[in-house]
């Protein structure tokens, strides 16, 4: 535990506070994992087409982030680390291609739901699985970790509007015919978004 001698190493540590150690270091285990359940709520409302949009980008933005992490390591001499994100990135990359195959599928077959699934998990704005990550002391843990992220040029506001982009032109997002009034006003808003993420930069 953080900020703790292990009872195991202290010589001074009697049977009662081993115990109550015990009993806490369970209740830090029992509450790690219902933090690690909720780092898996990307807020797709248990719909597959959300879940899946969402996870497409996701991918995309690991796939993104992994190659620049390789880059910087790389320039840094630690090429060890490069090959290992290098690698992880080319493993996102395929999920990618995956993910995105399904959706191009969904936009085949039922173009209405799916540009409507875009459009609203667009405004709910793609986080990622560890936007709640907690260490037991930063309760800020991961604007701090995103602020780097962003100073490094690991991921960046660009990379986010690049990858929506991305996702509307392999989907071809802008093609949708005969869609209702409410899929076409989904339609503009996602083909549309892009810009004006680059623009409020």
């Amino acid at each position: 535990m953080a900020g703790r001698e292990s009872p195991l190493l202290s010589p001074m540590i009697s049977g009662d506070e081993a115990f109550h150690h015990s009993d806490n270091k369970e209740r830090e285990n029992r509450n790690g994992f219902e933090s690690v359940l909720h780092l898996q709520d990307p807020r797709t409302e248990n719909n597959p087409y959300l879940d899946l949009i969402s996870t497409s980008f996701q991918e995309r933005a690991t796939f993104i982030s992994h190659g620049n992490t390789a880059r910087l390591a790389e320039d840094h001499g630690e090429l060890n680390l490069a090959q290992i994100c290098g690698t992880i990135a080319s493993d996102e990359k395929l999920h990618e291609t995956a993910y995105t195959k399904v959706v191009e599928k969904l936009f085949e077959v039922d173009p209405h739901y799916t540009v409507l699934a875009f459009a609203n998990m667009m405004r709910k704005k793609i986080t990622m699985p560890a936007h709640l990550i907690y260490d037991g002391r930063d309760d800020n843990l991961f604007e701090h970790f995103s602020a780097v992220a962003r100073r490094l040029g690991v991921y960046t506001a660009k990379d986010y509007a690049d990858i929506l982009e991305f996702l509307v032109s392999r989907w071809k997002v802008g093609e949708l015919a005969g869609l209702s009034g409410e899929g076409n006003k989904a339609q503009d808003f996602v083909c549309t978004l892009a810009p004006k993420i680059r623009q409020a930069r």
